[in-house]
């Protein structure tokens, strides 16, 4: 059993941003990322803080919009035209969930494609459809680049994706198979979960239970990963799977914390490089 070390790799990859980063200053381009937070949500604050630090480390510009609670959906809008205008702000990130009055799905489709880095909206949502793309959701794609980087193979593979949430279960999917892995898509309703589970030779669990993935649900030498963030009863972080339980049955597994987490905040660093690369056409 080998741990799949987020931390290392997410490292590596802000290592290599950083590097581009002072090529493109030195071109006189500084890459720069607008992150909106609505309300106090403390899970969201602790994500908006984490990002901004990232953004200092591999040297872009960060501007953060912190509204009230009470923040109309035509004010979020207008912010939104707002950004999608700057020059400067070159990927704009509104921190999700919002609160419930709002409406994500029009904020989300109002953020200009080609700096929309969470890649959340339709246009590039329908681009990983057919495999070409500018950015992919920060989540699935911090998954393929841990695997990427431990020399998993996913051609051929059954991979097995519990969950199948717009933000991770689903372009996870998607992922998967342009590596040409044979995936099936679990949910709330699929029946023989277990089964299907235990056939799996790469499993993700995207399910926001936490420890549901016990060790009868793992196949000998699998891979597993989990994209789980959850509390256990005493109020530990944990994720989606029993970790002490599964990890003697597997080749490779990502901890809670310290396994895909860092991930997500590396690629959203990546997409937002991107981003700004193709603004200034470098």
């Amino acid at each position: 059993m080998q741990i799949i070390d987020g931390k290392k790799v997410s490292a590596e990859v802000k290592a290599q941003v950083a590097k581009e980063t002072e090529l493109l200053k030195s071109k006189g381009i500084v890459p720069g990322l607008a992150v909106v937070i609505v309300g106090d949500d403390p899970a969201s604050r602790v994500y908006v803080n984490n990002k901004k630090k990232a953004c200092e480390l591999v040297g872009f510009k960060s501007e953060e919009y912190a509204l009230p609670a009470q923040t109309t959906q035509q004010e979020l809008l207008d912010l939104v035209e707002t950004l999608n205008d700057k020059k400067d702000i070159n990927g704009i990130l509104v921190q999700l969930p919002l609160p419930e009055h709002l409406d994500e799905k029009q904020i989300i489709e109002a953020i200009n494609s080609i700096k929309d880095v969470d890649a959340f909206n339709a246009v590039n949502v329908g681009k990983i459809m057919i495999g070409d793309y500018d950015f992919l959701p920060c989540t699935p794609a911090g998954v393929m680049e841990m695997l990427s980087y431990y020399n998993i193979p996913v051609s051929g593979k059954n991979c097995v994706v519990i969950g199948r949430s717009n933000i991770v279960g689903k372009p996870m999917a998607m992922l998967l198979l342009h590596q040409n892995g044979t995936v099936t898509i679990c949910h709330s309703k699929t029946r023989n979960l277990n089964e299907i589970c235990a056939g799996a030779d790469i499993l993700v669990a995207a399910v926001g239970i936490p420890k549901f993935v016990k060790a009868d649900m793992v196949k000998e030498g699998a891979v597993v990963i989990d994209v789980g963030m959850d509390r256990d009863e005493n109020g530990k972080l944990c994720g989606d799977v029993d970790f002490d339980d599964v990890k003697e049955k597997t080749s490779y597994i990502t901890p809670v914390p310290g396994g895909v987490g860092p991930m997500t905040i590396a690629t959203l660093m990546k997409n937002t490089l991107k981003a700004c690369k193709l603004q200034n056409n470098c």
